[in-house]
């Protein structure tokens, strides 16, 4: 099992994303506040990598929620927020998740991440077609923020855990690879779907 990263790799690590999430709309402030302890951050592999994604999306929602409803920045950054999720999830299933899944004691933690992932696009789609404008968009969005901070959390503290309890860190370098270079495709190909949700997910 790999170390943990220095606390100050951590926390450039950390503000580096900030900073990527800001130059989507400079002129709306990220208030990340403290995150979650994870021993991933700032990690040279696989781990690492998505973790710094979950802190840039992080930023993105809580920019999102800086924003007034005419705002135009309000619905660039939900759309970068959509886009770079769908890529990362697709990417982060292609790299780490396909693997990990056949191993039968990970089997589960596997199964779960991806279940979360298919959640998640259903509440995307509903918050994607609504009123952005709307004073009560930002009550639907908050049940997609809530539901995409706990499912990171979960990863950083439980699945990952037990995913690199099976990788070399060879593989997990060699993960994060694969993953870079499947994510910048999918991010690309990714569509904003738009889908009223009717039931709970």
């Amino acid at each position: 099992m790999a170390r943990p990263a220095s606390p100050l790799t951590q926390r450039e690590a950390k503000a580096s994303s900030v900073a990527e999430a800001r130059t989507v709309a400079p002129d709306v402030s990220a208030r990340l506040g403290s995150t979650p302890a994870t021993r991933y951050r700032g990690n040279p592999a696989i781990f690492g990598r998505l973790v710094e994604d979950h802190d840039k999306h992080r930023a993105l929602l809580s920019m999102i929620e800086a924003t007034s409803p005419k705002d135009p920045a309000r619905k660039t950054l939900f759309d970068e927020f959509v886009r770079d999720v769908h890529g990362h999830a697709a990417a982060e299933e292609q790299a780490l998740w396909s693997t990990v899944m056949r191993n039968p004691e990970t089997t589960p933690f596997a199964r779960h991440a991806v279940g979360d992932h298919h959640k998640l696009d259903k509440l995307m789609a509903d918050a994607a077609a609504r009123d952005i404008t709307a004073p009560g968009w930002l009550r639907h969005f908050s049940g997609l923020k809530e539901e995409y901070l706990d499912h990171i959390l979960e990863e950083e503290t439980e699945q990952f855990l037990e995913a690199e309890k099976t990788l070399t860190e060879q593989d997990q370098r060699y993960m994060r690879k694969v993953f870079n270079a499947r994510k910048k495709g999918e991010k690309a190909a990714a569509v904003i779907e738009k889908k009223i949700r009717l039931k709970p997910v």
